[in-house]
């Protein structure tokens, strides 16, 4: 069922119009199945519609990936400049057979084969033109299951984190990476307040983040004044974006949406409405 919390700079009635406003731009959309989870923090403000359906996580799944890897430097004592070799070679975790990674949005990782790239690279690419190979090195280096006690630390839960990508024995077994509207939601609010790491941590992670170059989601809804720290992920029929909204005269706030259902241009055009919807009633 959807849920708000009135903050105090949101009125309850003014909230409530928000989610039937959302609601309805949802409906035009009858093939598609949508979750949104709205948090902001000055005003105490909570958003949720089907925030704990889980979905494909597809490349959101590349922010506890990154979670994990500061958590490791302030922790540990990772070198950011601390080199994996890039090979294109992972074993399923079905079986342990070898596959590699067919299709990306990364091509220029490839001419780097056989050589060495900083960690720092790696997540840069990992997060800002979704490079899967880079996402792969990255979840052999660190462990599926250390990402995954990270997450559930962090409280998020609605966040599974598996595998590497395009392991398809695993994809046809039912075993792929999947998450929830409020766990994204939860993420990336701790992110923003500097507590999922560290603020320093975290803050390297929201510079990244703003670095995003797929675009035509969330910040094609809002006013070009507005940055927008944030990771999308695309799969056939399934498109999401996670996001840490900054107005430029105001608080930040946090908007996850979750899309199935419709192919990409829908999907797009479904989420930068929702964005420009949220935003004029949050801060304009």
């Amino acid at each position: 069922m959807p849920a708000l919390i009135c903050g105090t700079l949101i009125s309850c009635s003014d909230l409530a119009t928000l989610q039937e406003k959302v609601q309805e731009i949802i409906s035009q959309y009858p093939n598609a199945t949508v979750a949104v989870a709205v948090r902001d923090a000055s005003s105490q403000t909570t958003l949720d519609i089907l925030p704990d359906r889980s979905f494909h996580a597809a490349s959101t799944m590349k922010v506890p990936v990154q979670i994990e890897a500061w958590r490791r430097v302030h922790e540990q004592g990772l070198k950011l400049d601390s080199t994996l070799e890039v090979q294109n070679s992972f074993r399923s975790i079905v079986d342990g057979t070898l596959y590699s990674i067919g299709e990306d949005s990364d091509d220029a990782i490839y001419e780097r084969l056989g050589q060495r790239m900083k960690i720092s690279e790696l997540v840069y690419q990992m997060i800002t033109v979704s490079s899967n190979l880079a996402t792969n090195l990255l979840i052999d280096f660190l462990g599926a299951e250390s990402i995954q006690n990270t997450v559930d630390s962090l409280g998020a839960p609605g966040m599974r984190v598996l595998r590497g990508v395009e392991d398809l024995k695993a994809f046809e077994l039912g075993l792929s990476n999947s998450t929830t509207a409020r766990a994204l939601a939860t993420l990336m609010e701790m992110i923003s307040q500097g507590a999922a790491v560290s603020p320093e941590s975290d803050s390297g992670m929201i510079d990244v983040l703003l670095d995003q170059e797929f675009n035509e989601m969330i910040p094609a809804g809002l006013p070009p004044d507005v940055q927008v720290a944030h990771k999308t992920g695309q799969i056939t029929r399934i498109h999401h974006d996670t996001a840490i909204i900054y107005p430029p005269d105001s608080a930040p706030y946090v908007l996850v949406i979750l899309i199935e259902g419709l192919e990409e241009i829908d999907s797009a055009t479904l989420g930068a409405e929702i964005a420009r919807t949220v935003h004029a009633t949050l801060r304009d």
